[in-house]
């Protein structure tokens, strides 16, 4: 618990993603990524300089999901929970039946976290993305896009006037999934048809394969992008 806290922390306060009195909206997907932020966010709230509220929001996307483990998880924790629901499955698989759902998808929860964001009075959404999110986001922009690009760790929307950050860019995915097994934290199944059948499920197995000849491809690639820098990607001066 305590090197996940100290990683996380790093990386709020590197990148000042949280301010005095901030009401924080956690998107919780029943993933592994969200539930291991969800929970670290609300133990570091114990101690952390700065105030904040916490609230945990899940979209229902009519996939049948049960959100009951996310309840009583919330209740532990003492965040109050709201799940929305939605008919992003319908719209994406059984009205426009897209080739590539998962950037309409994509777009569609981003549009209804925002909504319940600003219902709950809300400024901040605090995101699942770790350390490979970023990584395998760059890869897939440069492979399809031609572009040095991925994901900033701080992004102001200014359509909204919300903030999304993303605090666990400083975890690898493997550190996030051995934390919530260990936390027994309730991880809930994903029910998506587009599950793991994405190009960036393709881009992960790459890297895997190139990590076997260059170990250390994952550190290096994160620290070019912190490095050059990519925009966004600026660090606080100490």
């Amino acid at each position: 618990m305590q090197k996940m806290l100290s990683q996380l922390r790093r990386c709020i306060d590197e990148y000042n993603m949280i301010e005095e009195n901030d009401k924080i909206i956690v998107g919780v997907s029943g993933g592994k990524d969200s539930t291991v932020l969800l929970r670290l966010l609300a133990e570091l709230r114990r101690f952390y300089p700065k105030k904040y509220e916490l609230y945990a929001v899940s979209l229902d996307l009519g996939m049948g999901m049960d959100y009951s483990p996310m309840v009583e998880l919330c209740k532990q924790l003492d965040v109050p929970y709201i799940i929305k629901k939605t008919d992003i499955k319908q719209v994406v698989f059984d009205i426009r039946k897209e080739s590539n759902p998962c950037s309409l998808c994509a777009k569609m929860r981003r549009g209804a976290l925002n909504d319940v964001t600003l219902e709950l009075g809300a400024k901040k959404v605090a995101l699942g993305h770790h350390e490979d999110d970023a990584i395998e986001t760059f890869f897939l922009s440069l492979f399809y896009e031609g572009r040095l690009n991925t994901f900033m760790p701080v992004t102001y929307l200014d359509r909204t006037g919300v903030t999304q950050i993303r605090p666990l860019l400083y975890l690898s995915e493997r550190k996030i999934a051995n934390f919530a097994q260990r936390e027994n934290l309730p991880v809930l199944h994903n029910p998506c048809p587009a599950d793991k059948v994405t190009k960036r499920e393709d881009v992960k197995k790459l890297i895997k394969d190139l990590e076997k000849q260059f170990p250390d491809l994952k550190k290096h690639v994160f620290g070019g992008i912190q490095r050059l820098p990519l925009p966004g990607w600026e660090r606080e001066a100490k």
